[in-house]
């Protein structure tokens, strides 16, 4: 018997997550998507996933690139989400980026990113998991941007 993927996408959406854009650079060029399947996976050795889409753009290439930025959102940093959540090619104009260990740009008023080389992919499903060691990252500080059932949300006093 299989679930019901509306089920459990409305349960999933149940739990509060951060908002993160994940970016890549390097010889197939730059892009970005929004991402929330995204958990730090090891501490020695530094590591973190993420899981992307099957059908997203951004999968080639982080595949070429093999390297990623997780910029963590800040509260005022919505309009970032929603530019990177869109299908289709992926505009950085406007956006102040740095760069840290990587090829990957960094949006640099970011809450905290860390900078990783892509070590192994696995198949997840209809996604492909990222496994990156961290080899650079910041804490800059400031509130969360928050995604919780199918919304923008920030935390309460």
């Amino acid at each position: 018997m299989t679930f019901d993927s509306q089920k459990q996408r409305k349960i999933m959406g149940q739990f509060a997550t951060g908002v993160t854009v994940v970016t890549t650079g390097g010889e197939a060029g730059q892009h970005g998507l929004t991402a929330n399947a995204v958990a730090s996976l090891s501490l020695d050795p530094p590591l973190v996933l993420i899981a992307v889409d099957k059908g997203a753009s951004s999968l080639d290439f982080l595949k070429k690139n093999r390297c990623f930025a997780v910029n963590i959102l800040r509260l005022e940093q919505e309009e970032a989400s929603r530019r990177f959540a869109t299908a289709g090619p992926k505009d950085f104009t406007g956006l102040e980026i740095i760069m840290a260990a990587t090829t990957a740009p960094i949006l640099a008023d970011c809450l905290a990113f860390v900078d990783c080389r892509v070590i192994d992919i696995f198949p997840g499903g209809d996604h492909e998991i990222f496994v990156g060691e961290i080899l650079a990252g910041e804490y800059h500080g400031g509130e969360p941007l928050l995604y919780y059932a199918g919304g923008y949300r920030q935390l309460a006093e």
